[in-house]
């Protein structure tokens, strides 16, 4: 995976390079695959529009690439630390979404995400026993929906 990572870190620091743009980006191990942290003046760029620019050279990385990775394995492009901070928020979205279920015992749908996003949502009520989450809708309009798990009926109800 080393050359991977190192190829990947290449082709992205000569984008950058040939663009002009005033980053560099840096490869790293991690157990989710090959981390590219970018740094540099320009980093704001690459964040405009919600991370556009950011998603589409992770894209571009991934389908050069991803298909060499372990199974399970991809490639993260992240700019100051845009999708740590990121992922914390939908953390955070997730917890709220969770409360509110439970409190009013009505899902809770969230807006449009792209799957990256939903998949941290879905990771992270996984481990909650009362609560289901699911994607729903289609394409760029697919949504997440958390909502209670239904009960199994009891047995002295059935009787």
């Amino acid at each position: 995976m080393n050359e991977i990572c190192a190829n990947a870190e290449q082709l992205l620091n000569s984008i950058f390079e040939s663009s002009g743009f005033d980053v560099r980006a840096t490869a790293s191990e991690t157990d989710l695959g090959c981390l590219l942290s970018i740094e540099g003046a320009d980093c704001g760029l690459l964040l405009n529009q919600g991370g556009e620019l950011l998603d589409a050279l992770q894209q571009i990385l991934n389908q050069a690439y991803g298909r060499n990775l372990p199974k399970g394995q991809r490639i993260i492009c992240d700019a100051d630390n845009y999708r740590a901070a990121r992922e914390s928020e939908l953390r955070a979205m997730a917890d709220h979404a969770a409360r509110q279920v439970r409190n009013t015992s009505t899902a809770f749908v969230f807006g449009p995400m792209e799957a990256n996003e939903r998949r941290v949502i879905h990771l992270s009520l996984a481990e909650e026993q009362d609560l289901i989450t699911e994607s729903i809708g289609e394409g760029n309009g697919r949504r997440l929906r958390v909502s209670l798990k239904p009960q199994p009926l009891s047995d002295s109800f059935l009787r």
